[in-house]
């Protein structure tokens, strides 16, 4: 299966990801990894990308386009792939198609996981990470520490990062609603997308999405 998974941040995208592309036995596709591999390879795109972000400025659609042609060209890749982070506007969405034209191929479904915007906010903004180890995460409404501000691992303290303030986070909203969001209602004109909601654990969502990709929600 080739699919394409879109959401506003905060609606598990990553985790969902993680697990759906284990129970499809396809590669999970992130356009964070393929930066951070690409960059830290130092490849041709790689090196281009790391000149925006180092200036400041957005990746142009182009290397972003290249990075993610490279990685579906993978052998692992052959058989299906799950995007996450790409395509991320309607140009990378009509680039993507020629890109799977061109080998004969098209996608299979868009999932789309619903979240409302106040329980993105809720999620996003109260998070709270360790200083000693930012693996340890802590959440003040789903995953209270034992004391407040204090990490139960290690007993560092627990800080919100700047970009999960809530002002961030309805910028970082804004900024989905104009730029991705449009990407859905491209994909429903082809008869790709599958809506689901996000809210609930993870394994339910899950379900949930299994369920929609093979047709039977």
């Amino acid at each position: 299966m080739r699919i394409v998974l879109v959401g506003p941040p905060g609606a598990g995208k990553g985790t969902q990801a993680a697990f759906l592309a284990k129970n499809l036995s396809i590669p999970h596709i992130s356009t964070g990894d393929l930066f951070r591999a690409n960059i830290s390879q130092q490849t041709e795109l790689g090196k281009l990308a790391k000149s925006y972000m180092d200036a400041g400025n957005l990746v142009p659609d182009e290397v972003t386009i290249g990075m993610a042609k490279d990685r579906m060209e993978q052998p692992d890749a052959e058989n299906g792939f799950l995007l996450d982070g790409f395509p991320r506007n309607v140009s990378q969405a009509e680039a993507l198609d020629e890109m799977l034209k061109t080998e004969g191929m098209k996608l299979d479904g868009v999932l789309d996981l619903e979240v409302p915007e106040d329980e993105v906010v809720k999620r996003i903004a109260g998070r709270r990470i360790c200083r000693k180890d930012s693996s340890h995460v802590f959440h003040v409404t789903y995953s209270k520490p034992k004391t407040d501000g204090v990490c139960d691992v290690c007993g560092g303290e627990l800080y919100q990062r700047e970009d999960d303030s809530e002002d961030t986070v309805r910028k970082r909203l804004e900024v989905y609603h104009t730029q991705t969001e449009p990407i859905i209602d491209y994909y429903k004109a082809q008869g790709l997308v599958v809506t689901i909601s996000a809210l609930g654990k993870v394994d339910e969502v899950t379900k949930r999405a299994m369920a929609a990709l093979q047709g039977d929600a």
